[in-house]
């Protein structure tokens, strides 16, 4: 075992009990070693090399949360579940509800091999076809998830996907109460109130009813290592359920950049690099999803609104975690200004001054 000497790092996890509980799913090894995964700002993620199998621990944060978020056992559900689907998941290895091993539920699965494109463009993607291909995976990989029989895999139950878009309004609406009743010591937002009036308003009143992911970008696949773009894995299942795959759709394209966009409102998420020649636009990535689910992308204002307006509740629950010393990612303390400016994005979508 490694020695770790972050405070953090001791509330995340306890080596000596993780070890017995592999030992008792897995078989015994001499030695293992646990290294916390830097990247990603939700679930805590643990790289375990037990003997010769590279492994992932999943677990929430160490601290109070909000209701429903970090379901790190409904993650496992869902990626179990999909193990013989024409979606890509990581190999499952086990789940555990037993709080007083690590402190949390958690579970463990398959290390896959490959890159998760984040920060930068890797260099054997960097020419038209592979950008291309690499939007084509993206968006391709998302209709399969929606085009997933629920009830052939065991998820029937997973949700109610009727009502899904009302629900899905007033839960980070929900989530954004919660982190309010911190953060607005340090400062306020009013502008998402608006924004939430609005989406209220604007609510489709029914859509189509599928698997939806519930966080599905980029940076949440991996590709394997190949010169051409494979899409190999989809990850962070936690708020997967049964719902509107539109809204799957307008939270991958708000993270998706068009030459002609605006500064982004959070530099640290940006992926710039996409706006080079050769990959696709948001409506390249539309009008695929629609060939290939055979839906269509009706009301996107709506749904584009309701994706900035949760990813500002997200990062307002991030401000308040730091507030109450509940984090060490250096993320969390620019949601001050970063979420204000979401908020002011959302507005610019709802008056068509950020079109598709």
């Amino acid at each position: 075992m490694t020695e770790h000497s972050s405070d953090y790092y001791q509330r995340l996890v306890d080596e000596s009990a993780l070890g017995k509980f592999l030992t008792r799913e897995i078989g015994p090894v001499e030695t293992f070693d646990v290294a916390r995964h830097e990247q990603g700002h939700s679930n805590e993620t643990l790289f375990v090399t037990w003997g010769d199998r590279e492994l992932v621990v999943r677990r929430p944060p160490p601290g109070q949360t909000a209701e429903t978020a970090h379901d790190v056992l409904r993650e496992y559900r869902v990626i179990d579940a999909l193990q013989d689907t024409a979606v890509p998941v990581p190999p499952t290895v086990a789940a555990c509800d037993d709080q007083t091993i690590i402190g949390s539920d958690f579970y463990v699965m398959a290390r896959v091999e490959g890159t998760v494109i984040r920060d930068d463009e890797p260099a054997r993607f960097a020419n038209d076809d592979a950008r291309e291909a690499v939007g084509t995976e993206l968006v391709d990989t998302l209709a399969a998830i929606h085009e997933v029989d629920p009830s052939a895999v065991g998820l029937s139950d997973l949700g109610r996907a009727d009502g899904y878009a009302k629900r899905q309004v007033a839960r980070w609406g929900k989530q954004l109460a919660w982190a309010f009743e911190r953060t607005a010591e340090s400062r306020t937002v009013p502008e998402l109130e608006r924004v939430g009036s609005w989406l209220q308003d604007e609510c489709p009143d029914d859509h189509p009813e599928t698997l939806v992911h519930g966080d599905y970008k980029l940076d949440n696949v991996m590709f394997g290592p190949g010169d051409d773009p494979d899409l190999a894995a989809v990850f962070d299942w936690e708020m997967a359920t049964l719902g509107d795959p539109r809204a799957d759709l307008g939270w991958m394209l708000s993270y998706w950049r068009d030459a002609k966009d605006p500064e982004p409102e959070i530099p640290d998420l940006a992926m710039e690099f996409i706006e080079a020649p050769g990959y696709p636009t948001r409506t390249d990535l539309v009008d695929r999803w629609e060939s290939q689910t055979g839906l269509t992308f009706e009301h996107e204002r709506f749904y584009r609104t309701l994706a900035v307006y949760k990813l500002a509740a997200l990062g307002e629950m991030f401000y308040r975690r730091y507030l109450e010393g509940n984090a060490d990612d250096p993320f969390y303390p620019l949601m001050e200004n970063r979420v204000p400016a979401l908020a002011d994005r959302a507005i610019r979508i709802i008056e068509g001054d950020e079109p598709l």
